[in-house]
């Protein structure tokens, strides 16, 4: 199993300073397998892609691939394979949007342009909107795509769900056959909101989620990696991620 580090774990302010290939050269001296390059993170796309070239697992496209409409966003999806492609990344990583009933008749139009990207596997994350980050709304989507013969894979958030109020264990339980892409997100809940921690200050069953989800696909580090010596911490987390998914 390969362990990832999204690059939004150094933090916008920390990777906005130092830029994602100084971030990906620290996670790799951390032991990382490879890192997940962040859209919405790029300073400068022109320079910052080319110089990431070969050396990203994912990327991830801050964009939705459905409108709030409910039309796919052509545009957002040719933004998120090129950059994948100049980056080399073999994965892209989107979330629906706006996908719903009256998006369906897109999807043939959806599989007729990855058709024409097939170096590029395009993966779907919850994330945590009501659209796009409850199990309805993912298992709406997975079966639709079923139908069109699409064969996407997912990228299960472990804490996204908090956002939406939905269960963990019971996604994982569900969506389980779609996986093919895991970000470890452990969760605490503020006053006013949920917030992101490490796996092991969580106050989820991530364990149980874990157990749930395939253990034979890249796993990405999504939550803050915080302290002086940010190499020492990344490799610290990388080893717990790696003992905690052998142990589910």
């Amino acid at each position: 199993m390969k362990v990832l580090i999204s690059l939004s774990s150094f933090g916008a302010a920390e990777t906005g300073r130092h830029g994602q290939l100084w971030c990906t050269d620290l996670a790799q001296q951390a032991g990382a397998d490879g890192v997940e390059v962040r859209g919405e993170l790029l300073r400068d796309a022109t320079t910052e892609l080319p110089a990431l070239a070969g050396r990203a697992a994912v990327y991830s496209s801050p964009e939705g691939l459905w409108t709030p409409q409910g039309a796919l966003n052509e545009a957002a999806l040719a933004r998120g394979v090129q950059a994948a492609q100049v980056l080399r990344a073999p994965r892209l990583k989107m979330s629906i949007g706006g996908f719903g009933p009256s998006s369906h008749a897109s999807l043939h139009r959806l599989k007729d342009l990855l058709l024409a990207a097939p170096q590029v596997e395009l993966v779907i994350e919850n994330d945590q909107t009501a659209t796009a980050g409850t199990l309805a709304a993912m298992q709406a989507f997975f079966a639709a795509q079923e139908q069109a013969v699409l064969d996407l894979g997912m990228t299960f958030d472990m804490g996204n769900w908090h956002w939406q109020g939905e269960c963990p264990l019971q996604a994982a339980q569900a969506l389980a056959p779609y996986v093919r892409y895991v970000h470890c997100k452990g969760v605490q809940r503020l006053p006013a909101k949920w917030v992101a921690v490490p796996l092991a200050d969580s106050v989820a069953p991530w364990r149980a989620v874990l157990r749930a989800l395939p253990a034979d696909v890249p796993h990405a580090i999504e939550y803050p990696l915080v302290g002086d010596d940010l190499v020492t911490v990344t490799r610290e987390q990388v080893a717990i991620i790696r003992a905690a998914r052998e142990a589910a």
